[in-house]
């Protein structure tokens, strides 16, 4: 069910139990390519606001563009849900067991054709307020 979130926007929150492990939905949209998805959506907000979820190299699923309710679920550091790619087809998985109520997430791990500095940090500023925190929706770096 979607209704505003503490996280960010709207979210999706689970209205029953769910088990991990669990398959909950297919993030589904149009399929385009990097010269489509380029300025479909203005990075004027902080963060940036966008639908697109990479498939594939240089292919993108616009949720923006016939997609479903998957596009609504936020970024968590600590998130009970996992993403799982088949192909171009992409899943959103219940990584632990989740109550009735509970706000459905995943870790974003958006990575950056330029480097992850603390101005890309600051834009892709992460509001989850999860223990452990680590304050951007940026992917972790690499050791």
């Amino acid at each position: 069910m979607r209704r505003r979130s503490p996280i960010h926007g709207y979210g999706i929150f689970a209205r029953r139990k769910i088990a991990k492990g669990e398959r909950l939905i297919e993030y589904k949209g149009a399929l385009i390519d990097a010269d489509q998805a380029e300025g479909r959506y203005p990075e004027d907000g902080t963060p940036p606001h966008t639908f697109l979820f990479d498939a594939d190299d240089d292919l993108y699923i616009d949720a923006g563009v016939s997609g479903n309710s998957a596009r609504w679920i936020n970024h968590c550091c600590s998130p009970n849900c996992e993403t799982v790619q088949e192909g171009r087809r992409i899943f959103i998985e219940a990584v632990r067991a989740i109550r009735p109520g509970e706000e459905i997430s995943y870790d974003y791990r958006i990575t950056l054709d330029e480097p992850h500095d603390a101005r890309a940090r600051r834009k892709w500023v992460c509001h989850c307020g999860a223990p452990g925190c680590r304050g951007t929706m940026l992917a972790p770096r690499k050791r």
